[in-house]
Parts: C-alpha cells; sequence; structure tokens
C-alpha cells in the first residue's frame, strides 16, 4: 500500500461522532467553529486487523468475564522483544485501564500523602493533576530548553530530589510535549541519580511506538542491562500506538518481586477492574498484525512534521518548531513574534484553531503551542497557512 492509497483507506471524518476533539470543542474552547489540533487521538482509523478481531467478538456476541490468553502475553513479549530488545515474562505484567490511572496507583501503592513527587517540565498536564489530586506534593524541575530541543537539567533535578525528599519520579518517555526520545545515556545519568537517592520511578512509556527520528527507543527498565529495573514501575498502552484510547486498556510492567508484591497487595483492596475483553483483543491483534499500518502512521507523521518546519522555517524563522524525535506532537516557540499573554488569543480568535498551550504543561511554558500532527496533511497544511498569514499580517499592521 503506498502512501496515498493508506490516506484514502484509513484517513475518516470524526465529525458527529462524539470526538472529544471534534465535537467536544465547544465545551474545552468556548467555540465549535475551530480547527482541533489539539488532544492526542488521530484522524486514522486503527488497523484492519484489529477491526476484523473486535467485529469478531461482536459477532460472537459475549462479552462476559474473561481470561487473558497465553497468546496475548506472547504477542507482547515478541513486540518488546523484536524492537526493543525487552523481551516480558507473564509474571511481571498487570493491567489498567489506562496509563494515567496507572499513575495514579502507583502514588497509592508507593507513596504516603504529602510525600514529594517529581515531573521534568513541559510535561503532559494530566501528571500534574494526578498528583495533586491524590494528596500528594508536586515538585517540577523544568528541562533546559535551547533552540528548540530539551534535555534533563541533571543538577537541578538532583539538588531538587535531596531538598524535597522525594519520593517518587514520574518520568514521561518517549517525552510529552518535548518530543524527546532519550539516549540511553541521559535515562542512565537520571536512573543513577534516583537509585542512589531511593527514588522510585514511574515511567510511563505510552509513546515508545512512535518515533519519527533515526534514534531508537529504550525502556528504562533495559537501561544498562536492566542495572535499574528493581527501581522502575513501567506503564505503556497499544492506545497511542493504534488509536484505542477507550478500550480501556493499558499494562503496568513490574519487574522486582517486592514491588510487585506491594502493588499486588495494594489492588487487592482497591484495583478490582476486569481486563477489558476488546483493549485486550485489539491490542493483541495490533501486536500480531499491526506493523505495517503503524509504519505507514509513522511516515505520514514525519512528513507532516517535515512539511510544518520547512514552511514555518521559510515563513516565519522566528517560530521555534522543537525537533520532534518521538510522539505525533509539535511543539512551537511562538514568543518569536508574540508576546506569551496574547498567544492564546491569537491563537483561537485570530487563526481559528483549537490547541494545547504550553503553560498547560509547565508555567514557564506559557508562549509555546503544541500540534497534533497524527491527522490528515491537508489540516496541518491549514494550520501553518493560517498562522502563517496571520502572523503576517500583525507585523504589517
Amino acid at each position: 500500500m503506498n502512501r496515498q492509497a493508506f490516506l484514502d483507506h484509513y484517513l475518516v471524518d470524526r465529525r458527529q461522532t462524539d470526538s472529544s476533539k471534534w465535537d467536544g470543542m465547544k465545551e474545552k474552547f468556548g467555540e465549535e467553529d475551530l480547527l482541533p489540533m489539539w488532544i492526542a487521538d488521530m484522524e486514522f482509523k486503527t488497523c484492519d486487523a484489529i477491526t476484523a478481531a473486535l467485529t469478531g467478538r461482536c459477532k460472537h456476541g459475549v462479552f462476559g468475564y474473561s481470561m487473558v490468553p497465553e497468546s496475548y502475553y506472547k504477542a507482547y513479549s515478541d513486540w518488546m522483544d523484536q524492537r526493543y530488545s525487552f523481551p516480558l515474562k507473564k509474571d511481571w505484567v498487570r493491567f489498567s485501564t489506562g496509563c494515567v490511572t496507572g499513575i495514579a496507583w502507583m502514588i497509592h501503592a508507593y507513596t504516603q500523602p504529602g510525600d514529594a513527587c517529581m515531573i521534568l517540565t513541559p510535561v503532559y498536564y494530566p501528571f500534574h493533576n494526578v498528583v495533586t489530586n491524590n494528596n500528594r506534593r508536586l515538585v517540577t524541575v523544568d528541562l533546559h530548553y535551547e533552540h528548540g530541543y530539551f534535555t534533563m537539567d541533571y543538577e537541578a533535578i538532583e539538588k531538587t530530589i535531596i531538598e524535597n525528599d522525594v519520593k517518587m519520579f514520574v518520568q514521561c518517555s518517549p517525552h510529552n510535549p518535548a518530543g524527546r526520545v532519550w539516549d540511553e545515556e541521559e535515562l542512565d545519568q537520571v536512573l543513577a541519580i534516583c537509585e542512589k537517592h531511593h527514588v522510585l520511578v514511574v515511567s510511563d512509556e505510552i509513546h515508545q511506538d512512535l518515533v519519527i527520528a533515526d534514534k531508537k527507543f529504550i525502556p528504562a527498565a533495559a537501561v544498562s542491562n536492566g542495572r535499574y529495573r528493581d527501581i522502575i514501575v513501567t506503564l505503556s498502552s497499544a492506545s497511542k500506538t493504534f488509536n484505542l484510547a477507550t478500550l480501556l486498556h493499558s499494562h503496568i510492567i513490574i519487574t522486582n518481586d517486592e514491588l510487585r508484591a506491594r502493588y499486588d497487595q495494594f489492588a487487592s483492596g482497591l484495583n478490582r477492574t476486569e481486563v477489558s475483553i476488546m483493549g485486550m483483543l485489539a491490542t493483541q491483534a495490533g501486536y500480531e498484525a499491526g506493523s505495517e499500518w503503524l509504519s505507514h502512521v509513522l511516515d505520514t507523521i514525519r512528513d507532516n512534521y517535515i512539511y510544518l518546519k520547512e514552511i514555518l522555517n521559510q515563513e516565519l524563522p522566528e517560530v521555534t518548531v522543537c525537533e520532534l524525535e518521538g510522539t505525533y506532537l509539535a511543539f512551537l516557540d511562538m514568543r518569536g513574534y508574540l508576546s506569551p499573554d496574547e498567544v492564546q488569543h491569537f491563537i483561537q480568535k485570530q487563526c481559528h484553531l483549537a490547541v494545547d498551550y504550553g503553560e498547560w504543561f509547565g508555567a514557564n511554558f506559557k508562549g509555546f503551542i503544541r500540534l497534533n500532527l497524527a491527522t490528515d496533511p491537508k489540516f496541518v497544511r491549514q494550520a501553518a497557512e493560517i498562522i502563517i498569514e496571520m502572523i503576517k499580517n500583525k507585523k504589517n499592521s
């Protein structure tokens, strides 16, 4: 299947389907006549193999209590082994309804009210909320930002851990919205700091399969041949990979026996959720037969990013399009043309775009916007063209 054939087959109009991204704009932004480039899901139908698996179960017609078959664990482990050289043992794997829910469970399983939990900002805003809403103390460290590229500030991280007696580090890898796929050396440094100070690492790796740069994703638990596994809980899901968010199925990977026993004790009293049969079937089908579909999605994201970066570099050189190594979420620094305080009004009222704003991800990133590139290339062109037109009009007025 060539690029255009893929787009013709899988692009779908999501309007009037109760889509949060499209039909939820009125509630979120107060307007509905906007081009939605915000919430992180896709305009692509999931792959045919997943649709077939779900259709088959619907025809069967029974959705009762279900087991996780051995074939599921094999498909998941094979996917992780073939792509990341990290085969999984069945005993390591537990399930939740989503990665943010998983973070909440880890907070309750491993920390106490008032304990400090650290995140690296700018980061996906539910990370902020899941800490504070569970009566833990939110501690933030800004990533170092220079010329559209984010890196970790290890000195600040260690200082913050010591001064705040941090108990848990909630890591985003690959990082949303910074777009970084952390190198193994970077992960080794931050994990070594956490190990030194007895900080548990909860690594949200939901974007692991969405790497568009010439880089390899490294699971935190695989860093330095698994040196840090005893301080790591990994959260992952196929929901971003195959556009399955509301099938409510994700993974908790705990390789350390003691940590896993502590989680199981917590779960025995609170987490009584059954595994989602539809989420399980969809995930297994994706891992078994979704590679070609995913390759086409990644090609489309990469093309959209290259177009966006090139056209804005050419027409608006003071807009910085941050380097996008992983995820499908482009982070743009608009401060070369706009004051931070005017960005929201400009983007929504003049450009008629619905986007995520930098201050949602971290207080010091007002003036940035995040654009979703897992969409029809025509929408990316429309968004770029209207931003260019409106900024040029503003400059000339």
